[in-house]
């Protein structure tokens, strides 16, 4: 494998593109066990039978951890909103259909998001009154078993060259739960980038394919934010604890 053409740099890892495949490459000390379960994902979620890049191999590259993957050839929709900004709600259509697709499948063997959020508002350093208020809204939620993204953003879907198929990237954070949990977080995903309009054409958008009452995904917001802020990106911690503060319990 050659490392030598760099296609993204995110935090703690680099990507790099040899020919067909995609190197993901993690810093040193990155967890290992988070690795494996990315790989582990992928593989669990490539039985779906979605268009997704298949891993090939997890291997030490230097000394660090690596997963390989197919390349997927074309654009991301984020690339394509930016290119054709007249395009952009047809994009967001698109956006959101592929992701109701996604969340048409099951894949028992994941991890369940419940499960998960439950573990992460432990650790949001949160008061007590708090983090029991969000484990009280999180246990009254429905436990659905939908495939769920946990990162679906416009970067990590990749529309082919002639337009017609796509494939989407990146499932670290998959999870099988609520589709609202996972569309929550989408929307998140817009106000983090500083997308307010498009956050909320995104919601309606979802809402309206999905025949899903907008204040159900609504009282997903204050449990996927806090779930979020142990990241540990500062500015984004200080935003998604805006979040967790506004919305009313009841």
């Amino acid at each position: 494998m050659k490392l030598e053409k760099v296609i993204a740099v995110r935090n703690s890892k680099t990507i790099y593109r040899d020919g067909s495949y995609v190197i993901k490459v993690f810093d040193e000390g990155y967890s290992k066990a988070d690795i494996l379960n990315e790989a582990l994902n992928i593989a669990r979620v490539e039985e779906t039978g979605l268009p997704i890049p298949h891993v090939e191999e997890v291997t030490k590259i230097e000394g660090k951890w690596a997963i390989v993957t197919d390349y997927a050839e074309g654009k991301t929709i984020a690339q394509l909103m930016a290119e054709n900004p007249d395009k952009k709600d047809e994009y967001l259509e698109r956006f959101v259909d592929i992701q109701i697709e996604v969340q048409s499948k099951t894949c028992p063997m994941l991890n369940r998001l419940k499960e998960k959020m439950k573990r992460k508002i432990s650790q949001t350093g949160l008061d007590a009154t708090t983090r029991y208020e969000l484990d009280s809204r999180l246990a009254s939620m429905p436990n659905h078993n939908k495939l769920c993204h946990g990162d679906f953003n416009p970067t990590n879907v990749v529309i082919s060259p002639d337009g017609e198929s796509w494939s989407v990237l990146d499932w670290a954070h998959a999870t099988q739960g609520n589709a609202s949990a996972d569309a929550a977080r989408t929307y998140l995903l817009f106000w983090l980038g500083g997308d307010i309009e498009t956050a909320e054409k995104y919601l309606d958008l979802f809402c309206k394919k999905t025949d899903t009452a907008k204040q159900y995904v609504q009282k997903w917001l204050p449990i996927v934010a806090a779930s979020q802020s142990v990241k540990g990106k500062a500015e984004e911690r200080e935003f998604l604890m805006h979040w967790v503060n506004v919305v009313e319990y009841e």
